[in-house]
């Protein structure tokens, strides 16, 4: 398997998808399309490299997979194949956040000047951007009644 190829293409679909949901405008068909050719082809790469690599249908590097120990874990990632699927892993979840920090915002009136910073944290950081979006949605929340 070409890791880097596949290493690219989660890269791009990821980028899309946060260009997308930090520049254009939230219509409907857009939030679907992240949510579901963006969130939801993360996801489905996700599986499909972690069944190939589990099931040795693929090399995955030296060790095995061991997830029981740090070093288990280390050397999971000290492989292409494990850096991909752990990589593929954090852009398919941070991306969710984000949709779900926008979706959330955009119900609360929060405008997109504010929370153009916040998903840029989230893209780059994700549990900063959420812990940042919590912080920040908190007394709004409060205030409204509309804790979810």
């Amino acid at each position: 398997m070409d890791w880097s190829f596949v290493f690219s293409t989660v890269n791009f679909m990821a980028l899309a998808a946060w260009i997308g949901l930090i520049a254009l405008p939230r219509w409907p068909a857009l939030l679907s399309a992240i949510m579901y050719a963006g969130i939801g082809l993360l996801c489905l790469i996700y599986a499909a490299c972690l069944i190939a690599v589990l099931g040795g249908f693929v090399p995955a590097g030296e060790g095995g997979t061991d997830f029981t120990s740090i070093e288990g874990v280390r050397a999971i990632f000290g492989s292409d194949a494990g850096v991909v699927i752990g990589w593929t892993h954090y852009l398919a979840f941070d991306l969710f956040v984000g949709l779900w920090i926008a979706r959330d915002a955009d119900a609360k009136y929060f405008s997109r000047w504010l929370q153009a910073p916040i998903l840029l944290a989230t893209f780059m950081a994700g549990p900063v951007g959420l812990l940042i979006w919590l912080l920040v949605r908190e007394p709004r929340a409060r205030a409204s009644g509309r804790w979810s």
